[in-house]
């Protein structure tokens, strides 16, 4: 018998279900994931750091977990939640089930709930704050902590997530086939610097088989010290508000016009306040594997990788940058590119991790900027 668990929003809407993955009591922003599968590069993606995520596709659990697909070295979601969990996974790839998995990393989960339910009321309503429970059963207690809870607008969830150290990564990708021919002779490598704003390994993993020479820094390091050891600077993905990265705005600043820059999902938005302009907050955000975005250039749809609730108001730059994509699904703005300098940036994650990979030629995208500007 597992244990009964409760779910609360912060509107006061309570769900009943069963406990999966670690006992005790968790809090975090709600939102609802897309994807059909990929559920363990979700629950590894730093981009989740303050959020609890509903997965819309009903069946979770059923290829269990292995150490490849791994978008870093553990959990960082605050809380998972699913239709149905399978405890008896079947994949040759399997070493552990994922209630295990969320077990052993001490993170809480919550299966046996009406998700389709959960995702319209979030749609409808807005991500907002919630709680799940495997020890007070009463949820007006429930509704009380979550209330007192700070939004993660608030919070500066990037230093949680970040490396300690700078390290360099030279393995590139698994099983995908490369949408750019890598570079054998290490003389050609191009030297990349990535501020780990909370990198996912997929992007490390395309950007060698690029053919670049990479090294991966701590989210606060001053620009001065890679500046001059670098070819380009990626400015990488990441959890939360990008107004409270204060920090990664002045690096940003400091970096323009001294070398090509690429930004992706929270790079993206850290680059457009630093070029002066806004952001906005979306109501349910873009979380899945199935986002339609058009690249303006050639009038071809991409199905990509999206995980944000904030986009650039690529308006407010001005006449400085041009809008390369646009999300077919509400026409958010999903890429631009600098008209004078070589800086381009992107919302949706070109790297997949989950997801289709049809967005991939970014990366050789970013090189051939770069090779133009040497």
């Amino acid at each position: 018998m597992r244990k009964k668990a409760l779910l609360v929003l912060a509107d006061g809407t309570v769900f009943e279900g069963e406990s999966f993955g670690a006992e005790g009591e968790t809090t975090g922003e709600v939102v609802f994931n897309t994807s059909m599968t990929g559920y363990q590069e979700i629950i590894t993606d730093p981009s989740y750091k303050g959020q609890m995520v509903a997965m819309t596709y009903p069946q979770i659990g059923n290829y269990g977990i292995n150490p490849e697909d791994m978008e870093s070295s553990r959990p960082h979601l605050e809380g998972f939640i699913a239709k149905e969990f399978f405890d008896f996974p079947s994949n040759w790839r399997s070493e552990a089930t994922l209630g295990d998995y969320l077990k052993e990393h001490n993170k809480i989960a919550i299966d046996g709930i009406d998700t389709r339910a959960l995702t319209r009321h979030l749609r409808d309503n807005g991500v907002q704050m919630g709680i799940i429970s495997t020890e007070d059963p009463d949820p007006e207690s429930l509704l009380d902590k979550v209330s007192k809870c700070p939004a993660i607008s608030t919070l500066d969830l990037v230093g949680k997530v970040t490396t300690k150290e700078t390290y360099k990564w030279d393995r590139d990708l698994l099983r995908i086939p490369s949408s750019f021919t890598k570079k054998e002779n290490a003389g050609d490598k191009l030297k990349i610097t990535v501020y780990d704003f909370g990198i996912k390994m997929n992007i490390l993993r395309h950007l060698a088989e690029t053919g670049f020479d990479i090294t991966v820094v701590p989210a606060r390091t001053p620009p001065e010290e890679v500046i001059d050891k670098s070819d380009a600077i990626l400015l990488s993905n990441g959890p939360g508000d990008p107004e409270a990265v204060t920090y990664g705005v002045d690096i940003a600043k400091k970096i323009i016009g001294k070398k090509p820059i690429m930004g992706i999902c929270l790079g993206h938005q850290i680059l457009g306040l630093a070029l002066g302009g806004r952001t906005y907050k979306l109501k349910f955000g873009h979380h899945g594997g199935n986002h339609p975005v058009m690249d303006l250039a050639t009038g071809e749809v991409e199905i990509t990788s999206q995980n944000h609730n904030y986009c650039v108001d690529v308006k407010s730059l001005g006449k400085q940058v041009e809008l390369t994509h646009k999300n077919l699904f509400d026409g958010s703005e999903e890429g631009m590119i600098h008209k004078e300098m070589p800086i381009m940036s992107f919302q949706h994650h070109p790297e997949a991790g989950p997801g289709p990979n049809d967005s991939g030629y970014i990366f050789k995208r970013f090189r051939e900027m770069i090779e133009r500007s040497q």
